[in-house]
Order: C-alpha cells, then structure tokens, then sequence
C-alpha cells in the first residue's frame, strides 16, 4: 500500500518495469520531503490530481512514460518544486496556468508530448527558471512576450510546434542565454 509510506524522504523507482497507473494513494506521501522520481518505465493513465499535496517536494519526475490526459491544475500547489520533468509521454491539453505559481522551478520539461494551446504568459512568473524544454507539441499562437521576464535562462527549447508570429523583443533581456532552439515552427 503506497499510501502507508508517508515518512519517505525520497521515492526513486526510476528505470524499472513499473505499469499500471499511479495510484491516487500517492496524494498521501505529504511528509516525503525531496524527491519522487517514477521515470523511465512504462507507467499509464493519468497523473492523479492528488499528487497536488505534496507542497514539500522538490523534485518530480515522471518521464519517458506513456502517461495521458492532462496535467492537472493542483500542481501548481506544489510551490517548493524545484524541478518538474513530464517529458516524452502522452499528455494533452493545455499547460495549467497554474503552472505560474511554480516560482521556484529551476527546470521545466514538457518537451515530447501532445500538448496543445499558447504558453501561458504566466510563465513569465517562473524567474527562476534555468532550463525551459516545451519542444515536440503542438504549441500555438505567439511566444508570449512575459519570456523576457526569466532572465536566469540559459536553455530554451520551443522549437517543433506550431508557434506563429514576430520573435518577441523581451527575448533580448535574456543575456544568460546560451541555447535558444526555435526551428520548426511558423515564426515570421
């Protein structure tokens, strides 16, 4: 019973044989206090909206799995996450502009899915942010122009969406930039 395992510090299970679904149990591990890596395996279904109570956790990284549906709004509880890797699965919809609250997220990675809709401009609360990977989707519309805001940049990865309009001139506030990846869209 994963719901019994509430005084973990980490649960790493990453690069196993794990199927099935995350169970909605996992909403009970609120004491786990840095990391949950569940990556590299052949986990499905959705990620449960439980996983919203774990405001201690740092690290959360569910991916190279073959998870779907959409990324539940009540992660943006979780404000102490440093780092958030849902990359190369099946998730759809639009990215939660929940994700905003996320102010202490160093690395966000939601490249390799089928995520669809505009980044939300309250990306641009994540100034923190040292790594930004939303590549392979199906992004739309412009690059917001709230970009500008996260000047602690050094990796972009937008490319291979469905991205339109002008490169936004904020872009330029972004100095410590040392990839900036925006082939295979629609920019003009």
């Amino acid at each position: 019973e994963i719901g019994n395992l509430t005084n973990l510090f980490f649960f790493g299970l990453s690069y196993n044989q794990l199927t099935g679904e995350i169970p909605s149990e996992i909403g009970n591990l609120t004491n786990i206090g840095s990391l949950i890596d569940l990556s590299y395996n052949q986990l499905t279904g959705e990620i449960p909206s439980e996983i919203g109570t774990l405001t201690n956790l740092i690290y959360l990284y569910l991916s190279w799995n073959e998870l779907s549906g959409q990324i539940p709004p009540e992660i943006g509880n979780m404000t102490n996450l440093t780092g958030l890797g849902l990359l190369s699965n099946q998730l759809t919809g639009e990215i939660p502009t929940e994700i905003g609250n996320l102010i202490n997220l160093v690395d966000l990675s939601l490249s390799y899915n089928q995520l669809t809709g505009e980044i939300p401009p309250e990306i641009g609360n994540l100034t923190n942010i040292d790594e930004l990977k939303l590549s392979y989707n199906q992004f739309t519309g412009e690059i917001p122009p709230e970009i500008g805001n996260l000047v602690n940049l050094t990796f972009v990865w937008l490319d291979s969406n469905q991205l339109t309009g002008e490169i936004p001139a904020t872009i330029g506030n972004l100095t410590n930039l040392t990839v900036l990846s925006l082939y295979n869209n629609q920019l003009i």
